[in-house]
């Protein structure tokens, strides 16, 4: 097998194809992870705000190879609601290409059904392959709608994943799998889930380092570049690896000063706050122009930051009216966080006094540097 690099990284092998541009439409979830950080599920981007998004990325020039229906929660947890959405997106943008990002519970069901909808291709979240490992990723994971032990929802579960792979093969769907590498909990199986689900037909894997919380006090260790690169390697011999190497990617990143220093704005009396948006409350993920909700940073009592809330944005489709209202709901941040964001609402929310930087990277630890602690990984140059 072979190891394709790809651009637009984040560290170690794995993470979205660029080209592909994710839609977080999906308000249901199908399980929890030990390590997702906030309790709450992010609230999904409203079908309309999502079309007016790809309206505006194609109106300014952009490619978009495809559209990935991906998160805040599982597409297959609510599959009327998703098949409407795949209507709709293919009547509005029948030369694009479709897929879905799934932790897999009822694909095999279901894979015959999404073909028939212009589904080409479906990205598996699958972690591990043994009961035991799985009951250590998740606190729960329901099957259909009702409430399983987690013992034996693990089992349903790692059954429903290898049954998917399988149904989207003979249903033309194809299949690349995302497994993310939580450091002692699932390293040792990595090798496992490779050659388990090439032999039932999955085309590629991508590998994500986890991160976490294991409880409030001890944090999940980060698995090293050097364990994602001998596992990609160890990967690499059963089948595809698709590795998003280190690299800055096009955007707008954190200046630096000279001498190499950060150079980043600064909290004032009157703007003391930071809104950050995000998909799942952990990392930097969200297009400025899909963004519904903010998450809010800043100092407690005792000077440190912290998350104070979540502040609802103007949906799409009010123009530069709406970045004007999102001047006015944030006035009190002096900086703005996204993945990415369009030149004009940047110049408006700009002239407001709020500052837009595009980065994607981990939110608690970005907030950190911007309030003077810690020290700035990969932001996006």
């Amino acid at each position: 097998m072979t190891i394709i690099h790809l651009p637009k990284s984040k560290q170690g092998c794995g993470g979205k194809i660029p080209e592909w541009l994710i839609l977080p439409v999906a308000p249901q979830a199908a399980a929890r992870i030990r390590f997702c950080g906030e309790d709450q599920l992010p609230q999904a981007v409203p079908l309309r705000g999502a079309l007016t998004w790809i309206a505006d990325l194609l109106a300014q020039g952009n490619d978009i190879a495809g559209l990935d229906l991906h998160g805040p929660g599982d597409p297959l947890a609510t599959v009327t609601m998703t098949r409407d959405i795949l209507v709709m997106l293919r009547e509005q943008y029948p030369d694009l290409p479709l897929g879905i990002t799934t932790l897999g519970l009822g694909l095999a069901e279901y894979a015959t059904l999404l073909a028939e909808h212009g589904v080409a291709r479906v990205t598996l979240l699958l972690d591990a392959v043994t009961p035991q490992t799985v009951k250590k990723i998740y606190t729960w994971i329901r099957p259909g709608k009702r409430n399983t032990p987690l013992a034996e929802a693990a089992e349903i579960l790692i059954e429903e994943q290898a049954k998917g792979i399988a149904a989207c093969k003979a249903a033309g769907i194809a299949v690349s799998i995302q497994t993310t590498v939580y450091g002692g909990i699932n390293e040792d199986e990595i090798e496992k889930i490779a050659r388990q689900t090439s032999a039932l037909g999955a085309e590629s894997i991508s590998l994500l380092p986890g991160k976490g919380w294991l409880n409030t006090e001890e944090k999940l260790p980060l698995p090293t570049v050097e364990t994602m690169a001998a596992l990609a390697k160890k990967v690499a011999q059963h089948i595809t690896v698709v590795c998003l190497p280190e690299q800055p990617s096009q955007g707008e990143s954190i200046p630096l000063a000279d001498g190499g220093a950060l150079s980043i704005p600064k909290p004032t009396t009157a703007r003391p706050n930071v809104a950050v948006l995000s998909s799942n409350g952990m990392d930097i993920d969200l297009h400025l122009g899909q963004a519904i909700k903010a998450l809010i940073y800043g100092p407690r009592e005792d000077g440190l930051p912290c998350l104070l809330g979540t502040r609802d944005l103007p949906e799409p489709g009010s123009g530069d009216n709406r970045w004007e209202q999102v001047g006015g709901i944030l006035s009190d941040c002096f900086v703005l966080m996204a993945a990415s964001a369009g030149q004009k609402p940047r110049d408006i929310l700009g002239s407001l006094g709020l500052t837009v930087l595009l980065l994607e990277d981990n939110v608690e630890g970005t907030v950190d540097v911007l309030y003077g602690g810690g020290k700035k990984g990969k932001n996006r140059k």
